[in-house]
């Protein structure tokens, strides 16, 4: 009973979690229109999702953030929303399962590595607000890095003739943007993981009480 109590306490967390993000991704605090790309904030709810929930947790809010990725790059595009949106591919089949790599596929590593990261820091004893910090900053640059490098290496022929300079240079404009927003977009990550995250998880026994084991059970029950 205690089980099925927790699994639905975690499955209605998710939920609201990915209604959080579908927010988010629907208003300009989500999506930010610069003149070439779109910078972000809705990984953020991704990153907290993982830390609290899990990785398994955090690959299904990456998931719901990829998705409504699509949707915003198909529904008002920019010049490089062909690197988001199988509905705008340039390259046809191909060029479609490029985009839902990048749009959907890199931001469910976001959760995954976000999660995975923050139970390694668990269990070599970071001190909360420092690992929350950790893996705010790096669980965003896995966004940064995986995008713009899946970019660079899949789309690295129609980024040069979207931005109308040499092939040559697109290796350069790429770095640009994982230094001028991926940078900041994770330092962000990194405060606002750090302090949203830590009151959760002070939170969060009364939230998700955590499952006793089968030995406390039966000592419960014998008192």
């Amino acid at each position: 009973m205690n089980s099925k109590k927790k699994d639905i306490r975690w499955m209605v967390s998710v939920a609201l979690m990915a209604a959080i993000i579908v927010l988010l991704a629907n208003t300009p605090l989500g999506m930010i229109q610069l003149p070439v790309i779109k910078a972000t904030t809705v990984h953020i709810p991704v990153i907290i999702g993982a830390v609290l929930l899990g990785p398994l947790a955090g690959a299904i809010l990456g998931a719901t953030f990829g998705i409504c990725s699509i949707v915003s790059n198909t529904m008002t595009p920019t010049l490089l929303s062909f690197a988001f949106s199988p509905f705008l591919s340039t390259t046809g089949p191909v060029g479609a399962l490029k985009a839902l790599w990048i749009a959907v596929g890199c931001r469910i590593l976001i959760g995954v590595a976000a999660g995975w990261l923050w139970i390694l820091l668990k269990k070599v004893k970071v001190p909360a607000p420092v690992g929350l910090a950790i893996t705010g900053f790096a669980g965003s640059m896995v966004n940064t890095i995986c995008v713009m490098g899946s970019i660079y290496f899949l789309f690295a022929q129609q980024y040069a003739e979207a931005k109308e300079v040499a092939l040559s240079a697109v290796f350069g404009l790429v770095m640009t943007t994982v230094t001028a927003s991926g940078i900041p977009e994770a330092i962000a990550a990194a405060v606002l993981v750090d302090v949203i995250g830590f009151a959760l998880l002070k939170a969060m026994p009364q939230i998700m009480p955590e499952k006793k084991s089968d030995s406390e059970i039966v000592q419960a029950e014998a008192k």
